[in-house]
């Protein structure tokens, strides 16, 4: 019996309007036909089909066997243990809430990175690092749009040290980075890395386990951000401006420490309440199991005592390679991730509290039989 040939169908009906669909972007960059188109009006962060070509849930492409979309899903039928197999030849267990990987703190030893980054400068050290040492061509990573009063996040290529250093710090808004794909080839780049949430940080191994290509040849390097959620972009006027007077063009800095900070350009620091925030979260993060990029080679975020130093897990042996790296150079320093016991219990209640949100119709879901993928 031929296998089933899984394509936009299943893809529209068991994820983008089941409520699975983080909104990643995956399956638009790599559909060959361009017939995917993503839509980030209005908070919607979803993949669309265009009429061109069928439907909204049909696709003719599809119906002739084009599987591509299907393959660069990280949210699509047993993605989690296909991934888990295919990074580190086995499935993760279950008191491994957030990964697998080791857990350290870093933080660069360049006082400019420390200044201009977000908490310990480490993934501003690390990708330039790497665009400097010809490990990676480009990086896809999110910056502000225009002159940032705005704080709208979009996707952006990074190759230079600069355009590192003008995309750093966090937005808590989403960006789809990978949309900066096409760009990022466009100027030749070959080895491509991916940083993004959760979400994002497990397409490339969707793309790789699924042999979706080019697409997952390039995409050579993941970093994942440790995320529990995003926030629609009606957090601004509807928050923070109608209920504690701060315009979303004074903003200059955000940060998320069991409260909402937000530093202002009159040099105020004003904090928010997260519970109040938790009425904006958007659509795509209600039901994401993944706290903490599972299958980045390196996860990294500012969740600890210590705001100058950003909690590290090192997955993979192209992570732990360039952290040696790293440190031989002098470009780190670091430290054992009990250092911060906090941090750590932290960190697993954080991963445990998003892993129950994968819900149980999901079918077949995270760590039950894989299902082939042709």
């Amino acid at each position: 019996m031929a296998a089933e040939k899984l394509q936009w169908k299943e893809l529209f009906s068991e994820v983008v309007t089941s409520g699975l669909c983080t909104g990643c972007a995956a399956c638009v960059i790599a559909c060959p036909h361009d017939v995917l188109e993503y839509n980030a009006d209005n908070g919607a962060y979803k993949p669309f089909h265009l009429d061109i070509d069928g439907g909204p849930s049909d696709c003719t492409h599809g119906e002739k066997g084009c599987t591509m979309c299907t393959r660069a899903c990280p949210r699509f039928r047993n993605w989690e243990s296909e991934i888990d197999q295919h990074r580190f030849a086995r499935e993760r267990r279950d008191d491994e809430v957030y990964g697998m990987g080791d857990v350290l703190l870093a933080r660069s030893t360049d006082a400019s990175l420390l200044e201009n980054g977000q908490d310990g400068g480490f993934i501003s050290t690390l990708l330039i690092y790497c665009l400097e040492n010809d490990r990676i061509d480009a990086a896809l990573v999110s910056g502000l749009e225009g002159d940032g009063s705005t704080w709208r996040a979009e996707p952006r290529v990074a190759t230079t040290r600069q355009e590192v250093l003008d995309t750093a710090k966090s937005r808590y808004t989403y960006s789809a980075n990978l949309l900066a794909y096409p760009k990022a080839t466009e100027a030749g780049a070959e080895r491509i890395a991916v940083v993004g949430m959760g979400c994002m940080a497990s397409a490339p191994g969707a793309m790789q386990t699924r042999k979706a290509g080019k697409i997952a040849r390039r995409l050579s390097l993941t970093i994942g951000l440790l995320c529990s959620k995003t926030f629609d972009d009606a957090i601004f006027e509807e928050l923070f401006e109608a209920q504690y007077g701060l315009k979303r063009e004074d903003i200059i800095k955000m940060n998320i420490k069991g409260v909402f900070q937000i530093w202002t350009r009159d040099g105020g620091y004003h904090e928010v309440p997260l519970k109040e925030a938790h009425a904006y979260t958007r659509e795509g993060c209600t039901q994401c199991p993944d706290f903490a990029a599972e299958h980045a080679d390196i996860s990294a975020g500012g969740i600890g005592a210590f705001n100058d130093w950003t909690l590290v897990i090192v997955r993979t042996d192209q992570g732990r390679e360039l952290m040696a790296a790293l440190k031989e150079n002098g470009l780190i320093e670091t430290r054992p991730g009990d250092d911060d016991p906090g941090a750590v219990a932290l960190l697993h209640k954080l991963a445990r509290l998003s892993r129950k949100r994968w819900p149980e119709s999901a079918t077949p879901g995270p760590r039950r039989i894989p299902v082939q993928i042709s």
